[in-house]
C-alpha cells in the first residue's frame, strides 16, 4: 500500500510543478506579446513530463490548472492568445498517449487531429480577426475571402498539424528518455 500512496504523491507532485512551469511559460509568454510561441512550447514540454510516466490524470489535471492559472495570472487580457492552447496545443500531447494506450489506428487518429486542429485555426480566426476587428494586410485579404480562406486553412493547417504532430511524438520519445534517466521510479 506505500508504494502506491507514494506513487500518487510522485503523480501530484510532478503534475503540479507541470503544472506551474506551464502556467508561468504561457502567461509570460502571452503577456510579452513576442514570445507566445515560446510561451506555447514550453508549456506542451511541461505538460508532457507527466505523460512520460503515464500519469494521464496528472496531465490533463496540469492542462486544466495551466490554462485556469495563467488567465489568473494576467492571460485573460489576452485571451485570444490562449485559446489555441487550450483547445488543441495543450490537449494533444494527451490526446497523443491516449492514442497510443488505445492503439487507435494512426491515419484515424491523424485525420482526427487534422480536423481538431483546423477547427482551432478557424475558432482562433473567428477570435482574432472577426470578433477582435483585426485585418488581414490588403495585399492577402484581397486572396483570402470566402472559400479560399477555409480553403487555405484546412491545406496549410493539415500539412502543419501533419508534421507537428510527428514531432510532438518524437518529442515525447525523448523526453520520456530523459525523464527515465533522471527519475528512477
Amino acid at each position: 500500500m506505500g508504494g502506491k500512496r507514494n506513487n500518487r504523491a510522485f503523480e501530484i507532485a510532478l503534475s503540479g510543478v507541470s503544472c506551474a512551469v506551464a502556467a508561468g511559460a504561457l502567461a509570460l509568454g502571452i503577456l510579452s506579446g513576442y514570445l507566445v510561441a515560446t510561451g506555447y512550447i514550453i508549456a506542451v514540454t511541461a505538460i508532457m513530463v507527466p505523460l512520460s510516466k503515464q500519469y494521464i490524470r496528472g496531465a490533463t489535471l496540469a492542462y486544466i490548472g495551466t490554462c485556469i492559472l495563467a488567465v489568473a495570472l494576467g492571460a485573460a487580457v489576452q485571451f485570444w492568445d490562449l485559446v489555441p492552447f487550450a483547445l488543441f496545443f495543450g490537449l494533444h500531447p494527451i490526446v497523443n498517449v491516449l492514442q497510443i494506450k488505445y492503439r487507435v489506428n494512426r491515419w484515424l487518429a491523424l485525420a482526427i487531429k487534422a480536423l481538431w486542429f483546423d477547427g482551432t485555426l478557424i475558432a482562433a480566426y473567428f477570435l482574432i480577426y472577426v470578433l477582435g476587428g483585426l485585418s488581414f494586410p490588403p495585399q492577402i485579404e484581397q486572396y483570402l475571402t470566402g472559400w479560399r480562406l477555409y480553403a487555405v486553412i484546412f491545406t496549410v493547417g493539415s500539412v502543419v498539424l501533419f508534421a507537428y504532430d510527428y514531432l510532438l511524438f518524437k518529442g515525447q520519445i525523448a523526453l520520456n528518455a530523459l525523464v527515465r534517466r533522471i527519475i528512477k521510479k
